[in-house]
């Protein structure tokens, strides 16, 4: 399998959505998504899950950047309603956070990163190792799909 991908074609497709309740950070990580490489970049701002469902009417983001200060319960059901919906399981999700040493929701969550070092290089970087993780996953899969199948026929002769 080859897992390279070429982030040119990527990068000119991004659309993000941003969810998060304090203005200031939000702009912040605004700000370092406008100076990630590539041609197009769009995005939706959203500051709690009644407005992520209202965006994701007509948004179809291909990445989610969840801010952990809406609290621990929020993000919790967030990301477990999020990783559920058809329209939503397989978009990857990152979580930017305050500190290593606080205790954060791991189920569903794609990447972290520091807020602290929230530069358009690791937004980039996080962009790329979801879309790689994402194609190995899908890889995997399929492989594991063809196998069973194979081994199936192979046992019964």
């Amino acid at each position: 399998m080859n897992a390279k991908i070429d982030s040119s074609k990527i990068m000119g497709e991004l659309k993000v959505l941003i969810v998060g309740n304090n203005p200031i950070e939000l702009s912040r990580v605004f700000e370092n998504l406008h100076n990630v490489q590539g041609n197009k970049l769009v995005t939706e701002i959203a500051f709690d899950f009644k407005s992520i469902r209202e965006r994701l009417l007509t948004f179809k983001p291909n990445f989610i950047f969840i801010d952990d200060n809406i609290g621990k319960v929020e993000l919790k059901n967030m990301i477990g309603s999020l990783v559920t919906r058809n329209r939503t399981k397989n978009i990857p999700i990152t979580v930017l956070k305050n500190s290593n040493y606080q205790e954060s929701v791991t189920s569903g969550v794609m990447n972290f990163l520091l807020k602290e070092n929230l530069t358009p290089d690791a937004l980039y970087k996080s962009f790329i190792y979801s879309l790689q993780f994402i194609k190995t996953h899908q890889y995997l899969l399929e492989s594991y799909r063809t196998r069973k199948g194979q081994l199936k026929r192979f046992l019964k002769s």
